[in-house]
């Protein structure tokens, strides 16, 4: 069988005589070969031939050849006299002439001539143009050249929907509409992502991999961003970084954050600033801050602002937070913010929190509740707070479910505790346990053989809160559980709170551990309860002392117990030391 090299060769020679014989076609087929290979001078001849006899694919032939000699204007007259011919490769080129002269009108009538024929590469150009121009004909003319197989223009088409989705979702007054066509929109850019990426277009494949990350589909989502890395692409290359970080690679993950640094790409020299600053090596990650910051990217500037301040080197940590600032990095302006108030300058920080908070900064917005808060200033702390309450921020609803509380507006208060409960804020949850066991009725007694009830919502919050060291939810769950003769739970709470600090949790166990007979045990809980305050405490150690005879610690006691009160405590404290008094001098 004679090779694909040995059959070209013959159907050139067999061209050659046919068009050395004067036949037309023949003149225009062995011309184009000769353009092909770049031998212009045997070429030219053969197109000039096979033009005059009136081949119009010689014409627009000829007219490269002359293109690619300078001859740029004798181009054109040849290309007109193919496109006029219905030669639409010709218009595409005549079109693309025009348009390098500056002559709009002329190139989108030529490249519309070529479009309308079915060209790709006119369609392509005349969307490029009606684009440039922000004529919204440009779409259909991508869409006829991505169908027809032209690989930038179903990257662009993609790209144009992508974008046209994501802006109209952010309309409010199209909101509902924008997410329900979302899902459609969003797979037709994925269609035509995957139509260049399949083609090689690196940039297709960097979204795709996006789509398919945020779908979860992560496996094929890293074999495109793999794709697109190894043919240059940075971004790419540092999105896979992160995959692998994510998966547990860290040292895969760094191999291609390098790639990406190296390439000029900011958020990858972060990343790997980030990476060693982890790994305790902060000149190294100093070093690479500094590139992103050089390469564009103002988390260089703010991450080298948290790496001084995490080396208490608080002067540099305020230069590199005020360059990243005054560039517009909200969180570097809020860093800026609480260095300036931890300094004592309140009126400083003031317009750096506000600057951030204005941004979008949630803790910025938090902060300057905090800051009119200390101002005495409840009503603006109050609209900071629901800001950043709005946007997430745990801590912000437990402050406005407790304004809300303290003006008897329980509805509204409840709604932002379970927001800031379901956050993790212990607080919250024991704030919300309150409101709700208030709205309950006091538990009577169960009857004999009557099965335990379960718990209710309330103890359930006042157990989310006890779990997370809330002494006082500690305290209430203990005292639930001794309601419902749980009396192991209830010492553990009564325990777990005390230890951690808790005079009500001390006195609590002091009780329990009194009535199971371990007066001795409970008097240390106790002791440890009135040490901290708790008068009740202080009365049950005076009647102890009593009981057993020590007449001098029991009135020890009941001095402390008449100091610490409540009144009904210091009464009965009061008239129990004048008996030992009486005692004592008898």
């Amino acid at each position: 069988m004679r090779s694909d090299d040995a059959a070209d060769a013959e159907t050139e020679a067999r061209h050659r005589r046919a068009a050395d014989g004067g036949d037309a076609a023949s003149m225009s087929v062995l011309g184009s070969l000769l353009l092909r290979r770049g031998d212009l001078d045997s070429a030219e001849p053969y197109l000039r031939g096979a033009t005059a006899e009136g081949d119009r694919a010689a014409a627009n032939n000829l007219g490269v050849l002359l293109h690619q000699r300078g001859y740029a204007d004798e181009a054109a007259g040849w290309w007109r006299i193919a496109a006029v011919a219905g030669s639409a490769a010709a218009a595409h080129a005549l079109g693309r002439h025009y348009r390098e002269r500056g002559d709009e009108p002329a190139a989108e009538y030529w490249l519309r001539q070529s479009a309308e024929q079915g060209h790709a590469l006119g369609a392509y150009a005349l969307a490029d143009l009606l684009e440039h121009r922000s004529d919204v004909g440009a779409e259909r003319w991508l869409r006829a050249a991505a169908e027809q197989g032209h690989r930038e223009a179903a990257y662009r088409l993609a790209r144009l929907i992508d974008q046209r989705a994501e802006r109209d979702s952010g309309e409010p007054d199209i909101a509902v509409e924008a997410d329900q066509d979302a899902a459609s929109a969003l797979a037709e850019a994925e269609q035509y992502y995957r139509q260049a990426a399949a083609r090689g277009h690196r940039r297709a494949a960097l979204h795709l991999g996006a789509i398919l990350e945020k779908r979860g589909e992560l496996k094929e989502a890293g074999r495109w961003y793999l794709t697109s890395a190894k043919d240059g692409e940075a971004k790419a290359a540092c999105a896979l970084g992160f995959l692998l970080r994510d998966a547990g690679d860290e040292e895969s993950a760094a191999v291609w954050w390098l790639r990406a640094a190296q390439d000029g790409d900011g958020n990858a020299a972060n990343a790997l600033g980030a990476l060693h600053a982890a790994r305790g090596e902060p000149q190294t990650a100093e070093r690479w801050y500094r590139a992103a910051m050089d390469a564009g990217d103002d988390n260089g500037a703010y991450n080298l602002g948290l790496l001084c301040t995490a080396q208490e080197r608080t002067a540099q940590a305020e230069q590199w937070y005020r360059r990243a600032a005054y560039a517009g990095h909200r969180e570097a302006a809020n860093a800026l913010a609480v260095l300036l108030l931890q300094a004592g300058d309140a009126t400083g920080a003031e317009p750096w929190f506000s600057k951030a908070a204005e941004a979008g900064s949630v803790d910025a917005a938090f902060n300057l509740g905090i800051l009119f808060a200390s101002r005495d200033d409840d009503r603006t702390a109050l609209k900071w707070y629901e800001r950043a309450a709005a946007a997430g921020h745990t801590e912000a609803a437990l402050q406005v479910g407790m304004a809300l509380l303290r003006d008897g507006e329980e509805a509204a208060a409840e709604r932002h505790l379970r927001c800031a409960a379901g956050g993790g804020s212990a607080e919250a949850a024991f704030r919300l346990a309150t409101v709700l066991d208030a709205r309950q009725p006091p538990p009577g007694a169960p009857a004999l053989g009557e099965p335990v009830a379960e718990k209710t919502e309330c103890e359930e919050w006042y157990e989310r809160a006890a779990g997370q060291g809330h002494r006082r939810a500690q305290v209430r769950v203990g005292m639930l559980a001794a309601a419902r003769g749980d009396q192991e739970g209830a010492a553990r709470w009564y325990r777990e709170a005390a230890e951690a600090g808790s005079r009500n949790g001390a006195f609590n166990l002091g009780l329990l551990l009194a009535r199971e007979g371990r007066e001795r045990e409970a008097a240390l809980w106790w002791a440890r309860a009135a040490n901290a305050g708790h008068g009740r405490a202080a009365l049950r150690l005076a009647l102890l002392a009593a009981r057993c005879g020590e007449l001098a610690e029991g009135q020890r006691w009941c001095a402390r117990a008449v100091e610490l009160g409540p009144a009904e405590v210091a009464e009965r404290a009061g008239r129990l030391r004048e008996a030992l008094h009486q005692e004592l001098t008898a």
